[in-house]
């Protein structure tokens, strides 16, 4: 990865903060506080990490006016939000080249295609009929899409990413190696004992600014779509199932399953491991903790969590014993409750 040099002065402007030094010191890259140099900038989240501003070494520090220091050789920069300046300063300086317009000698393209001549097709992309792809879009090396699929414009698509017939994408997004968006839904019927396919014949449809992880997978619809709404992160190795509808801004970390017609709310958090039930509906600005299952709907926004707590292997064995006895407790405590009641 290149990355570039800035003037402090540039740095402060392209982030809006208040700059208290020297506009032409020259930042060559960031750094943690810790271990910030000479040349480099670094940024303070936390006020418990005050006392190694005495200590950095950096050549530039962003903080909260609250913690502006009175004597110190470091320039800074003044900005309510620290982390996200210092966000915004990463993506400037380690921006990645963009490829050159065009479409590679290996490709494999389609009848009756619309590619944006801004467009960046690379090797050995096997491009159906009838595709659409938008203006400065990104498609990388051995990606397959399929008939009728439609990218959006400043699209970023690495490579192995299979999408099937029909899946749309919106603007800007993201989609990470060995994603696959658009393979049939799991949906079996038993007849007398022989499990017949339910044909898959909707497909995916995906917002806007949404990122998508590596070797995650996102089923089409059985009859209707699977949707994924604007701003929708999604990690790496989530499952998504047929006919699910993930509301706009909600983000899923690695290892979560949507199991199939479930309605996820927006501004939703899941903590990895989660899961949640087929048909289940979850309300808008709902948190679950790492490793819960969700088996119903949720209306209410708040945190939810399930599980149990890690513990000895042992302590665990004499508690699942316990937890199988529960039902036998609770009718003997029923018992004993009414029987004093016939005392009293």
């Amino acid at each position: 990865m290149q990355i570039k040099s800035f003037s402090l002065g540039e740095l402060s402007s392209h982030i809006g903060a208040e700059l208290k030094g020297d506009p032409d010191c020259l930042i060559s890259s960031p750094a943690p506080l810790d271990i910030a140099g000479v040349g480099q900038i670094t940024f303070l989240r936390d006020d418990k990490y005050k006392n190694l501003l005495s200590e950095t070494k950096a050549s530039a520090i962003i903080l909260q006016p609250k913690n502006m220091l009175e004597k110190t050789s470091a320039n800074l920069l003044l900005l309510e939000n620290p982390y996200l300046g210092f966000i915004k300063i990463i993506n400037l300086m380690c921006a990645p080249p963009k490829p050159t317009p065009g479409v590679h000698a290996t490709a494999v393209l389609g009848k009756n295609c619309d590619i944006a001549k801004t467009a960046n097709i690379a090797a050995n992309v096997v491009i159906g009929d009838n595709v659409c792809i938008g203006e400065h879009t990104i498609i990388s090396a051995n990606c397959t899409i399929g008939h009728n699929a439609r990218v959006g414009d400043d699209v970023c698509i690495y490579p192995n990413v299979v999408l099937y017939d029909n899946v749309r994408l919106g603007n800007r997004v993201i989609v990470h190696s060995g994603a696959i968006i658009g393979a049939d839904g799991f949906g079996m019927l038993n007849d007398n004992g022989i499990w017949v396919k339910v044909p898959q014949i909707g497909s995916v449809v995906i917002g806007d600014d949404v990122e998508i992880g590596a070797s995650t997978t996102i089923d089409r619809g059985t009859l209707g779509d699977t949707e994924i709404g604007d701003g929708v992160k999604l990690d790496n190795q989530i499952q998504i199932a047929h006919n699910v509808c993930i509301g706009a801004h909600t983000l899923m970390a690695g290892g979560t399953m949507v199991a199939g017609s479930a309605k996820i709310g927006k501004h939703c958090m899941f903590g990895g491991r989660t899961s949640v039930a087929d048909h289940a509906k979850i309300a808008d600005h709902v948190i679950l903790t790492g490793t819960t299952a969700i088996p119903s709907d949720i209306s209410e926004p708040g945190i939810y969590s399930s599980g149990m707590l890690p513990q000895s292997n042992s302590k665990w064995r004499r508690n699942a014993v316990r937890l199988l006895q529960l039902d036998d407790m609770a009718k003997r405590l029923k018992d004993l409750e009414k029987r004093l009641k016939e005392i009293e």
